[in-house]
C-alpha cells in the first residue's frame, strides 16, 4: 500500500506499481522483450542464440543462449531493479561497451509476465531454475541444464490489460520481432541466430566471417548487387557498410539500417549526412537504402539517453557528420560523378506505332525559347497541385462508383517535343504545358488500374517463366499473410522454398517490363498494411507502386506521336496535377499569362 499520512498529497508508490511503470518505459511490445533478452545473451558471450515465439510473442517468448550462464545468487539478483554486472561506478557510464547496462530489462519483463529462468555456468554441474509471476519470485530450485541461459516468458501483459489492448495482430507483432532478430544478426555476424514462430523456422543465420556475408544471408544477393561499398575512417571513428547506388534509389526507406557500436539506432545527424552525400541525385520522393556500421570510441558517445537505447548522442557531432558524408560521397563517386537517375535503363515503350520522324528537332528550339522567360514565368504559373492519393478514392480524382475516364471529351492537344528526355512540351486547349513524362504516365496507369480494381476486373497475365522473389524473414511473414489480397490485385504468388516466393502472374493492364522492381515495391508496401484496416487503402498503395514501376522513365527518348498519345491520355484522365505519390505532373502556362509576359495585354 502507499506510504505517507492520510492527508499527504504526495505518496510513495508500492514496489509492484513502480515495477509496472518501469516496464512501460522499456517493454512496449513483444519485440522489446526479444531485444532486451538478445542483448543480455550477447553480453553473456553467447555464440548461438535461439528465439522461439508463439502467437507473435503474446503467448510465449523463449530465448536460449550458450553464454557463460549465472550462479543461483546472480540469477536471483537479476530480477531486482538496477542490478547489473556491467557497471561498477558512475565512471563506467562514460565508456559503455556492453549492449545492456541499466539493470532494468529482466525485472521490467518479469513485472508484466510470467517468467521461468533456467541457467547454468560452464564450471558448475547443476543449474538453477527461478520462476517469477508479475515480478514476485514464486519458485527457486536446482535444474539440469546445459551451460548458458534460457529465459521463457509467457502471458505477456497478463496483469496490464490496457497495454495488451493496444497491441496489433500476432502477425504484425511477429514482424517486429523478426526485425529485431534480423538487426541483431546484422550487427553480430559471428553469432549463430535462429528464429521460429509457432514451431516453424523463419530465420536461420549461421555464423559467418564478415558483415557482407551476413547481409547476403538476410537480404540475399539481389540487394547487394544494387549497392556500393562504403568505407571511411578518422581518429576515433570508423564507418563501413553498403548504400544503394543512384540508379536504384526507391520511394521507400527500407532498408535503412544504422548501427552505432553494434546498436541499431536512429540518428538524425547520420541520416542528414547520407542525404547530403547523395545531393541532387536524391530526387523528391526517393530515399537512400543503406546498411551502415559506425564504430565510435565509447568515450565519445552517450548511449544512456533513451530507456530502450534507440538513440545515441555524439560528443563530436560535426566529425561524425563529415565522416559519414565523405564516406558515402566517395562510394557514389566511384560509380561516376555524372550518374543521374534519369540515365537509368529505359522503361517500357508506350503502345504507339513508331514513326519515321523524331521530336528532337523541335525540342531543341523549345528548350532555348523556354530559357528566355523561365525566370519570369515562375511567379505566374497557374494551377496548383492536388492532394496525393490517400485512403479514400475521392482524393485520387475518382468517385467511389466511377468506371469511365474522368473526361469523355478532351481539349485539343498539340505536341511540340521533349526537353532533356524527361519533360514533354504540348499545347492543351489554350494552355502551354511542360509535363513530366514519368509522373504523367504513372497517373494515367494508376487511374486505369484503380478503375479496373473497383470494377473487380483486374486481368492477370501468366508469366512464361515464374519470377523467384527472395525476401527477408519479416517480408516473408507479411507476404504469407496477404497472398489472397494480392491475388485480387492481379498477382499470383506462392511460397517456393525458404523465404522465397514464385510470382506466376501479374496484372495484365500494365504491360510491365520491370516485374522484379514492381514486386520489390509491393513487398515494401506490405510493411504499411498492418497500420490500416481499409482494404481499398491497401489496394491504392499497391496500384500506385505498380503504376510507378510500369511508367515510362525519365531519360527515355520519345517520338512525337508517343508524346501526343501520352498527353491525350493524361488529359482524358482529368489532368490530375500530381502522381499517386504526390509529385507534380505539369507546369501550366495559360495564354493570358503568355500575353502578360510579352506585354500583349
Amino acid at each position: 500500500m502507499m506510504t505517507g499520512s492520510p492527508q499527504a498529497k504526495i505518496r510513495i508508490l508500492p514496489a509492484e506499481v513502480v515495477g509496472r511503470i518501469a516496464a512501460g518505459e522499456v517493454i512496449e511490445r513483444p519485440a522489446a522483450v526479444v531485444k532486451e533478452l538478445i542483448d543480455n545473451s550477447l553480453d553473456a558471450g553467447g555464440t548461438m542464440i535461439t528465439v522461439e515465439v508463439v502467437d507473435g510473442g503474446l503467448s510465449r517468448i523463449r530465448v536460449t543462449d550458450n553464454g557463460e550462464g549465472m550462479t543461483r545468487d546472480d540469477a536471483l539478483l537479476a530480477f531486482r531493479r538496477h542490478a547489473t554486472s556491467k557497471l561498477r561506478s558512475d565512471r563506467d557510464l562514460a565508456s559503455i561497451q556492453t549492449m545492456g547496462f541499466r539493470g532494468e530489462a529482466v525485472p521490467s519483463i518479469a513485472a508484466v509476465s510470467k517468467v521461468r529462468l533456467v541457467t547454468c555456468r560452464r564450471d558448475e554441474a547443476v543449474g538453477s531454475k527461478v520462476e517469477v509471476v508479475g515480478g514476485s519470485i514464486t519458485s527457486v530450485e536446482d535444474a539440469a541444464a546445459a551451460p548458458g541461459t534460457q529465459m521463457d516468458v509467457t502471458d505477456l501483459f497478463f496483469n496490464t490489460p490496457a497495454r495488451k489492448k493496444f497491441l496489433k495482430s500476432p502477425a504484425t507483432e511477429f514482424s517486429h520481432i523478426a526485425q529485431v532478430v534480423q538487426q541483431a544478426s546484422l550487427a553480430w555476424p559471428q553469432v549463430h541466430f535462429r528464429l521460429t514462430h509457432n514451431g516453424q523456422e523463419v530465420l536461420h543465420c549461421a555464423a559467418v566471417a564478415t558483415r557482407r556475408d551476413r547481409i547476403v544471408q538476410i537480404y540475399r544477393g539481389q540487394f547487394l548487387n544494387q549497392t556500393l561499398v562504403v568505407r571511411g575512417e578518422r581518429p576515433g571513428v570508423r564507418i563501413e557498410g553498403v548504400t544503394v547506388n543512384a540508379l536504384h534509389l526507391r520511394g521507400t526507406r527500407s532498408p535503412q539500417e544504422l548501427f552505432v557500436n553494434r546498436r541499431p539506432v536512429k540518428n538524425s545527424t547520420i541520416l542528414h549526412a547520407i542525404a547530403d552525400a547523395y545531393g541532387v541525385q536524391l530526387a523528391k520522393g526517393r530515399h537512400a537504402q543503406f546498411i551502415l556500421f559506425v564504430d565510435v570510441d565509447p568515450a565519445r558517445i552517450d548511449v544512456n539517453v533513451h530507456p530502450t537505447k534507440r538513440e545515441v548522442r555524439f560528443a563530436e557531432q560535426d566529425v561524425i557528420h563529415q565522416t559519414v558524408r565523405q564516406a558515402v560521397k566517395t562510394a557514389l563517386g566511384d560509380q561516376g560523378d555524372g550518374v543521374s537517375v534519369a540515365d537509368a535503363a529505359a522503361g517500357p515503350a508506350l503502345s504507339i506505332p513508331d514513326q519515321s520522324y523524331s521530336a528532337q528537332g523541335s525540342a531543341g528550339f523549345v528548350s532555348q525559347t523556354l530559357g528566355l522567360f523561365a525566370g519570369s514565368v515562375a511567379a505566374d504559373i497557374s494551377g496548383t497541385a492536388r492532394p496525393a492519393v490517400g485512403g479514400d478514392a475521392r482524393r485520387s480524382g475518382l468517385s467511389a462508383t466511377e468506371t469511365e475516364p474522368a473526361c469523355q471529351s478532351i481539349p485539343d492537344v498539340m505536341a511540340f517535343g521533349q526537353v532533356g528526355r524527361t519533360f514533354l512540351l504540348a499545347q492543351i486547349g489554350d494552355e502551354l504545358q511542360v509535363i513530366d513524362q514519368h509522373t504523367a504516365h504513372e497517373r494515367v496507369l494508376f487511374q486505369r488500374l484503380w478503375r479496373a480494381w473497383q470494377d473487380r476486373a483486374v486481368q492477370a497475365q501468366t508469366l512464361v517463366t515464374p519470377l523467384p522473389v527472395e525476401t527477408t524473414a519479416q517480408q516473408a511473414e507479411q507476404l504469407q499473410q496477404y497472398l489472397g489480397d494480392l491475388e485480387a490485385c492481379g498477382f499470383h504468388v506462392e511460397p517456393f522454398g525458404d523465404r522465397t516466393f514464385a510470382v506466376r502472374a501479374v496484372p495484365a493492364i500494365l504491360r510491365m517490363g520491370d516485374v522484379a522492381g514492381v514486386v520489390q515495391g509491393m513487398l515494401e508496401d506490405l510493411e504499411e498494411w498492418g497500420t490500416t484496416s481499409s482494404f481499398d487503402a491497401r489496394m491504392q498503395a499497391v496500384a500506385a507502386t505498380l503504376a510507378c514501376h510500369s511508367a515510362v522513365r525519365a531519360g527515355r527518348s520519345m517520338t512525337l506521336p508517343e508524346i501526343a498519345q501520352l498527353v491525350r491520355d493524361w488529359a482524358q484522365e482529368g489532368m490530375i496535377m500530381t502522381c499517386p505519390h504526390g509529385r507534380r505532373v505539369a507546369l501550366r502556362l495559360p495564354f493570358d499569362d503568355l500575353n502578360r509576359l510579352f506585354d500583349r495585354t
